[in-house]
């Protein structure tokens, strides 16, 4: 099965590939490696989800914004390979940020949101090394923020 047809399988829709907002690229391309700019968490009208986890957001729904993330990621992913997804040959790495208060230390069942989508779409391709970590505050009050590197074919 494509990743194009397991993403219409689990009926996930992806949201345009937003632009970054400041002075950096959303990908870019070296050799055969593709990274991803940071994407932080949008629910699905494409409004930002913010919030302590910990102190606003349960564990739950932290975990549902980085899936979120994770959705982004591929997006831009998408965007980057010129619409076809068969040019991804394996996830390398996510790292993940939890705005969070200084007790929270489930850090990694939040990132979990953002692995799971990655590993549902592209299957053993999409098992990746990653960090889970915590910041006291995030770009625009978010709750999360994720980054990712891709290898290419």
């Amino acid at each position: 099965m494509s990743f194009e047809d397991k993403i219409k399988e689990l009926k996930i829709e992806l949201p345009e590939a937003k632009a970054p907002v400041g002075n950096y690229v959303a990908t870019k391309i070296v050799g055969n490696l593709l990274y991803v700019s940071g994407q932080v968490s949008m629910n699905s009208n494409g409004e930002l989800i913010k919030g302590k986890v910990g102190k606003d957001l349960t564990t739950d729904e932290a975990y549902k914004a980085a899936e979120r993330c994770g959705i982004s990621i591929i997006s831009q992913v998408k965007n980057a390979c010129e619409g076809d997804l068969s040019k991804v040959k394996s996830c390398i790495k996510l790292t993940g940020f939890v705005n969070s208060t200084e007790d929270f230390t489930e850090q990694p069942k939040v990132i979990n949101g953002a692995s799971d989508i990655v590993a549902s779409i592209f299957g053993e391709a999409g098992m990746h090394t990653r960090a889970a970590v915590s910041s006291n505050s995030l770009p625009l009050g978010v709750s999360v923020e994720v980054d990712a590197i891709f290898e290419l074919n």
